[in-house]
């Protein structure tokens, strides 16, 4: 199995993850926030780090969809990405 780091001790397996995106692209639309929101009150957001978050990560964890919350850039994470499937 491969996996993605998303920083500080977390990782998720590459076959896991659903979408990568940036936080503050993609949060000015209305549907994003609800869906950040239902997350955060349903407590499958996992949050990586305490720095200011820059990207979410939506996974499958256990047959359930997870928010993972990095504080590393989508770039980064995409990258990252491709070099481990390369």
């Amino acid at each position: 199995m491969i996996y993605l780091h998303l920083g500080n001790e977390y990782s998720v397996r590459i076959s896991d993850i659903i979408g990568i995106f940036d936080i503050e692209n993609t949060t000015v639309d209305k549907p994003t926030k609800l869906f950040l929101d239902r997350c955060g009150k349903e407590k499958r957001c996992i949050y990586t780090g305490d720095e200011m978050p820059k990207t979410f990560i939506i996974a499958m964890k256990e047959g359930n969809e997870v928010v993972y919350i990095s504080q590393l850039a989508a770039s980064t994470l995409r990258k990252r990405l491709m070099e481990e499937i390369d």
